[in-house]
């Protein structure tokens, strides 16, 4: 599946292709316009139901990057490929937008079993700069295999085991089984957590890994089941989650159960019945609170009639406008050059730009004046470190009556001293 989203400038800006000067460190040749950027998602298959408002969130970003003046005076037409949840569709898919359409960058994808591959395969021999709203598998930035050319603006894996494991803990979960997918998400996740609850006090009686996208999951629940657990801890995605949660119930599995952020969603309430995950909660990453997450929230809001709650939502948008920002910043639209320009859309001596249109707009202007840029998004302040990673809040989600609703968030500060605890 392919979709186009081509954008509109206004006269002036558009005028501006032909004989545009760029100060300081942007753009000393103009590029042609349109400025393809891609994206890969999972349109369809275990994900799609969490990926609608993601998929959304990115449409609303490449829409406020073009109302705010585009990439280097040209409008961006946005080409978006599904990857069905599958490695080598993925890779396929990236392929197309590097080989056939050109694209100077692109975002994407969600799953990490996806995008493992699609670094190896296409981005790093490439060198096309790749930023993910949602793959936190943490050997991608920490082994060198990305080349450098992979960001994400969501924590790693980490972040979220840790949160999980501080959770399950204080709750009281012992004699835990673990279920989870096995992909590099799903074994990253696992390994995390078996390193914390080691540390805060729990226990892990059994680790059971599954694949996706089958029909069944009795013979992994049967196994889980046969540890005795008291507990359980499902790392996955939320069709596949349905199905395993509802033969764990109907096998006698108990009703305490920790979720991973990508079942916080109405689609995996729904999927099981909401008087059976009553109580059930979860981990996800969080955005502080401040103009900058009011403004795309509002957004968001108004543009799709929906609330922007759920995983990627946040991420997405500012994947979308970091790649936006930073090949402003760029001297050329080649992957070296984009690389070296994404940890400049948050320089910490720059003037602060937070989300929105006119925001963006402010940020070009900037750019163009030679000046730093100090980017606040959807999620917070974005600063990659080193290894192109970012760090952040978590937040603790329940099930209630139906709805998801979060419980409290705990703040960058308190995860630091959950990191120093565990890690020492």
């Amino acid at each position: 599946m392919k979709r186009r989203i081509s954008g509109r400038l206004g006269p002036a800006v558009l005028g501006m292709c032909a004989g545009l000067f760029l100060a300081g460190s942007a753009l000393a040749q103009q590029p042609a316009c349109p400025v393809k950027v891609g994206g890969i998602l999972p349109l369809t298959g275990s994900m799609a139901p969490i990926t609608k408002k993601i998929a959304q969130s990115a449409e609303l970003a490449f829409e406020h990057v073009n109302k705010g003046g585009g990439i280097k005076g040209c409008p961006v037409q946005f080409i978006l490929r599904d990857d069905q949840g599958q490695p080598t569709v993925g890779v396929d898919a990236a392929k197309y937008l590097v080989e056939v359409e050109r694209v100077a960058a692109f975002t994407g994808t969600i799953s990490s079993g996806v995008t493992g591959p699609i670094i190896s395969s296409v981005t790093a021999p490439s060198r096309v700069v790749q930023v993910s709203c949602c793959s936190t598998a943490s050997p991608f930035t920490a082994d060198g295999r990305s080349g450098g050319y992979f960001f994400r603006t969501i924590p790693t894996s980490k972040t979220q085991a840790y949160a999980t494991a501080s959770e399950t803990t204080q709750r009281g979960f012992r004699k835990t089984v673990v279920i989870y997918v096995n992909t590099d998400f799903g074994k990253d996740m696992l390994v995390y957590y078996k390193q914390a609850v080691a540390k805060l006090g729990g226990e892990i009686v059994a680790e059971i890994p599954y694949n996706d996208n089958q029909t069944s999951y009795r013979a992994e629940v049967t196994r889980a089941l046969a540890s005795k657990p008291e507990s359980m801890l499902l790392i996955g995605f939320p069709k596949d989650a349905v199905t395993i949660v509802r033969e764990w119930l109907s096998l006698g599995g108990p009703r305490k159960v920790a979720l991973n952020n990508s079942m916080r969603t109405l689609d995996f309430v729904n999927g099981v019945g909401a008087n059976f995950v009553e109580d059930f909660f979860g981990m996800d990453n969080a955005q502080v609170a401040g103009p900058s997450v009011m403004t795309f929230d509002n957004a968001f809001q108004t543009r799709f009639n929906t609330d922007s709650k759920g995983p990627g939502v946040h991420t997405q948008y500012d994947a979308v406008m970091v790649l936006g920002l930073a090949m402003n910043i760029a001297r050329e639209l080649s992957g070296p050059s984009i690389r070296e320009a994404v940890r400049k859309v948050h320089d910490p001596a720059g003037t602060p730009v937070g989300t929105g249109p006119e925001e963006y707009r402010k940020a070009v202007d900037l750019i163009r004046a030679g000046k730093p840029i100090r980017y606040l998004g959807a999620t917070g302040p974005i600063e990659f470190d080193a290894n192109g990673d970012v760090t952040g809040p978590a937040l603790v989600w329940r099930i209630t009556g139906g709805k998801i609703e979060t419980d409290r968030v705990i703040s960058i500060e308190d995860m630091q001293a959950l990191f120093k605890k565990i890690d020492g």
